[in-house]
């Protein structure tokens, strides 16, 4: 798995078919990995943007 998480910001669907086709597991868990990262980073911002009342 990379560091780069930007690389894999949005891939688009013939990029991850082509992934797929040639098996290639490490760039997948990187987009996986990307991808679970912005959706955390997307709730935490939330979470945090919540007021109490």
């Amino acid at each position: 798995m990379s560091n780069d998480i930007e690389h894999y910001s949005d891939p688009d669907n013939t990029a991850v078919a082509l992934y797929l086709l040639e098996n290639d597991s490490d760039e997948l868990t990187d987009i996986l990995v990307a991808a679970l990262d912005e959706a955390f980073r997307i709730l935490e911002d939330e979470i945090g943007s919540a007021t109490v009342h």
